[in-house]
């Protein structure tokens, strides 16, 4: 039954570019390193890598060198893994959150869960400026110019369980949205809207 869920949440993934929610609730699959997490990671050198490694790799990568046969779902506590038939997740740590931000000014699609293979946003290798405050104590935790990566989207490692705006700013546009980095959010941002 997990099998038959999974392919069918993976079939979702690849038809609408990015992951949605599960019916079942986000972070059901069993935690810990499966045994075919490394066999899946070999072929793409990414074999023995942590999951921060992984993510920050497959994120970072030119569209054009993304493989085509693995997919990759980032969620608030594991790293969704799937190629050649195969699956397995790689827990990721319980006090950091990873989320994925795609700016737009006019184009956008509807994301959840981040796909690190197939999530496209607008603005590919763009520099903005982004903003990132916990809004539980009014702490600045990003203030900085970046690029985003050629996928058009721009990744932050945050802390667990914090409520925030983000703030993004390219030329005299702007866009903010309010986001969550509670166990059942989002890791995919893409209602970014620069105005």
């Amino acid at each position: 039954m997990k099998r038959l869920f999974c392919i069918a949440i993976l079939g979702i993934l690849v038809l609408s570019a990015c992951g949605s929610p599960s019916e079942r609730g986000g972070n059901e699959i069993a935690k810990g390193e499966s045994a075919d997490t490394q066999q899946i990671l070999e072929p793409y050198g990414l074999a023995g890598k942590s999951a921060d490694e992984v993510i920050n790799a497959l994120d970072r990568l030119p569209v054009d060198q993304r493989p085509t046969d693995l997919m990759a779902s980032v969620r608030a506590n594991e790293l969704i893994l799937s190629a050649g038939g195969s699956e397995g997740s790689v827990p990721l740590d319980r006090d950091r959150f990873y989320l994925s931000a795609a700016p737009f000014i006019s184009q956008t699609h509807e994301c959840f869960f981040h796909s690190l293979t197939t999530c496209k946003g607008e603005l590919g290798d763009t520099e903005v400026r982004v903003k990132i405050v916990d809004k539980t104590n009014d702490t600045v935790i990003v203030d900085e110019d970046v690029e985003t990566y050629s996928n058009g989207f721009v990744g932050f490692w945050l802390p667990a369980d914090i409520e925030g705006t983000m703030s993004i700013r390219l030329g005299d546009k702007t866009g903010t949205v309010d986001f969550t980095t509670k166990p059942d959010a989002p890791t995919c941002v893409t209602t970014l809207k620069l105005v």
